[in-house]
Parts: structure tokens; C-alpha cells; sequence
């Protein structure tokens, strides 16, 4: 007679809302494939913008810009954090960056093998590079750089279709009560900021 045996315990998969101008969203976009992987669990990549959440809270901006102390101790505390995480990282010039585009082209490739390297790639020209992101131009190098249809992946982006796709996304995440970003969703519940990415995935786990 065979002894029980314990069930297996399967990961569940973690859903990152992000958005490319966030900046706490670069460290964890740079980090969570690897980090991820060591857990053994799934990604499902969740771009949205964040503008619009934080046009319904009453902010024509990030907060970053709109309480200079705060803005002051974030730029420090990002040094800081990539340094811990081994993620490059320059103070851009331009904050925060028109980020439309590179987030519809996310959308159209949030299930597909690439994503990762793409939301890297992007987010490396903002915060390391420091250079726009938005135009077809840049993305279209990104794009290029990973091999892709750069030309055939920018119009889908620009069609009609997946902009209201994009519109949904952001919409389901004030719906789902997301304040900013990087958020992550594990088994229904959300953990907020980079410094929760490891909480998040150990709840996976």
C-alpha cells in the first residue's frame, strides 16, 4: 500500500501593470523576467497609462513634479534602488516622457515571446539613454533593434482597434482600484511599487 503523497503546489502567475514613463516601473520591468524565473512563475504583462488615473485623482501630473520634496527624495531613492538591483539607470531629462505608443505596441505584444525584451529596450532609452520614446521613430528602433516588423507593428499599434484596447486596459485598472505603478496582482490580491515585487512573488511562489 502506497503512502500518501503531497499534492504539488503550482505557481500562480503574476500580472505587472506598468507604464513606460513610471520609474519605479523601470526597475521592476528590468528585474522581473529574472527574478520571476528563479520562482518558477508566470508573467502576464499588463501595460496601462497612468495619466488618466492620475487625472481622477486631481493631478495634472506625477506627484513627483507636483510636491518637489517628494520629487527630490525619488530621484535619490532611485539611485539607490537600481544600484540594489543591479539596474542601469540615468536621471532623464525629461520627466515624465510621453509614453502612448511604446504602451500600445506593449499591448499588442503582451502575450507574445518578445514582450520582455521589448518593455526592456524601451525602458532602457528612457532611463539609461535618456531619449523620447514616443514617436514611431524611437519605437521603431526599438522594434528594428529586436528584429521585429517595426513598420507592420507601429500601424497595428496606430489602429483604431488597439487604441481602445489600451483605453480598456487603463480603464480595468481604475476599476481594479491601481493608484500607480509598477502594481501587481497575485492570486486577487495587489501589491504597490518595486519594493513589493519580491512580496508578490513570493505569494506566487
Amino acid at each position: 500500500m502506497s503512502e500518501a503523497t503531497e499534492p504539488v503546489k503550482t505557481a500562480a502567475p503574476i500580472d505587472i501593470w506598468f507604464d513606460f514613463a513610471s520609474n519605479y516601473s523601470h526597475i521592476s520591468v528590468m528585474r522581473i523576467e529574472r527574478d520571476a524565473a528563479g520562482c518558477g512563475v508566470q508573467i502576464v504583462w499588463k501595460p496601462f497609462l497612468l495619466g488618466p488615473i492620475f487625472k481622477a485623482l486631481g493631478w495634472e501630473t506625477s506627484p513627483f513634479i507636483l510636491h518637489k520634496p517628494l520629487g527630490d527624495y525619488m530621484w535619490k531613492d532611485m539611485t539607490r534602488q537600481c544600484a540594489k538591483y543591479g539596474v542601469p539607470w540615468r536621471q532623464p531629462t525629461v520627466f515624465p516622457r510621453l509614453s502612448v505608443l511604446p504602451l500600445r505596441v506593449a499591448s499588442i505584444g503582451a502575450d507574445q515571446p518578445w514582450i520582455g525584451d521589448y518593455c526592456r529596450a524601451i525602458m532602457h532609452r528612457n532611463f539609461v539613454e535618456d531619449r523620447d520614446i514616443h514617436t514611431p521613430e524611437a519605437v521603431g528602433a526599438v522594434l528594428a533593434g529586436l528584429g521585429l516588423p517595426a513598420d507592420e507593428l507601429i500601424a497595428q499599434a496606430l489602429a483604431g482597434p488597439n487604441k481602445l484596447k489600451l483605453r480598456g486596459a487603463t480603464e480595468t485598472a481604475q476599476a481594479l482600484g491601481i493608484f500607480g505603478a509598477p502594481t501587481f496582482f497575485v492570486r486577487g490580491e495587489m501589491f504597490w511599487g518595486n519594493d513589493r515585487l519580491d512580496d508578490a512573488l513570493d505569494f506566487a511562489a
